[in-house]
């Protein structure tokens, strides 16, 4: 007995002496960097990055860190796709459509012209078939996507002139990003592809004749009212847009599963968050804006139905010759005709009475 409790004893001993506790395995830190493609001054949409930054910590006791930079601070705003497939940084925030000349496929992860709207997409995401179409995708470049933020329905942009018709968008020069701008240089609009924080410059120089960004809250804080009056609705190019988190796939399957399921589950808070902020945060700015003299404007009928049968056509002609586009696009048109024909009825039924109501 003796001899035996000598021999533990020493066992013990020499494991104390190398450093390393029975049983207990400590967990290294681990820190990251996400590059935004948003400007700071924009907390709802820059801060869905902050929001998952912050989860990730919590639920990690402080072993894991992200930290969060800006468009421009450590690439530029539209580089960070090529950043996390180089493994530059870890992760990054964005609108996909914004890689759209790398692959018109990446824009159905954010949003195409008529397409979902942002209860539609969350759905096809997570009980469809979206998650894992993209994830076989994004395999191509280096990527993990996880869905990470919705803006809402958005607004149809700010405009120097009225637009009565489809003849006054003939020629516009338009901020306008992704898919949106392709369909809207189909029906003769001249498009521009202009970061977020550089948008107010364009239209007070008269580079461009009008823009569009989100909605109320963020198109207050940018300034675009000063300078444009006019303020349309609805942007039939952003029925529901979807800002994603990309992950380096060798950074994320470095991780342990624990650290996986906290990634997963950060990006799902930022992602429920970012939109009820919108929610919340959209209807005082709009009073605001309209007492302040913006003049609201429903964008023309003949304008959208025109946009509609020239995005089809596109849609098709897409599908004939980008295999990438044909296979997700099936399945997305599929989803989006039986959600459609659902929504008519309960959702599109209570919000169209309780809308006619003095409340």
């Amino acid at each position: 007995m003796e001899r035996r409790k000598f021999l533990q004893h020493a066992g013990l001993t020499g494991i104390l002496a190398a450093g390393v506790a029975p049983a207990v395995h400590a967990q290294q830190a681990i820190r990251w960097r996400l590059a935004s493609s948003f400007p700071k001054a924009l907390d709802t949409i820059f801060g869905a990055a902050d929001v998952f930054s912050q989860k990730v910590k919590e639920m990690s006791g402080g072993k894991f860190e992200i930290s969060v930079h800006a468009g421009g601070e450590l690439m530029p705003p539209f580089g960070v796709v090529d950043g996390v497939q180089q493994g530059t940084v870890e992760c990054a925030h964005t609108a996909p459509y914004y890689f759209f000349g790398k692959d018109p496929t990446f824009a159905m992860d954010c949003a195409i012209p008529f397409g979902l709207n942002s209860r539609q997409l969350t759905a096809w995401m997570y009980h469809g078939n979206g998650l894992k179409l993209f994830r076989e995708f994004y395999s191509q470049y280096n990527i993990v996507n996880f869905p990470m933020g919705n803006t809402g329905a958005q607004m149809g942009g700010w405009y120097r002139k009225p637009v009565k018709s489809l003849a006054d968008i003939k020629g516009l020069k338009m901020r306008i990003g992704g898919f949106g701008g392709e369909i809207l240089k189909g029906i003769g609009g001249v498009p521009q592809n202009i970061p977020g924080g550089e948008i107010y410059q364009a239209l007070e120089k008269g580079t461009i004749d009008a823009t569009e960004w989100v909605g109320p809250y963020d198109d207050q804080k940018l300034g675009f009212y000063k300078v444009a009056k006019y303020y349309a609705y609805p942007a039939w190019w952003e029925g529901g847009p979807q800002l994603v988190l990309y992950v380096n796939s060798k950074a994320y399957s470095g991780l342990s599963a624990e650290n996986k399921a906290i990634i997963e589950a950060a990006a799902a808070v930022a992602h429920v968050d970012m939109q009820a902020k919108y929610d919340a945060k959209n209807p005082q700015a709009l009073k605001e804006l309209v007492a302040g003299g913006t003049k609201l404007i429903r964008l023309p009928k003949d304008s959208m139905v025109a946009a509609f049968k020239y995005a089809q056509n596109y849609y098709a002609d897409l599908s004939a010759k980008n295999p990438n586009w044909k296979k997700i696009y099936t399945d997305f048109a599929a989803f989006r005709k039986e959600q459609n024909q659902w929504f008519q009825f309960a959702e599109a039924g209570f919000d169209s009475f309780m809308q006619a109501q003095k409340l």
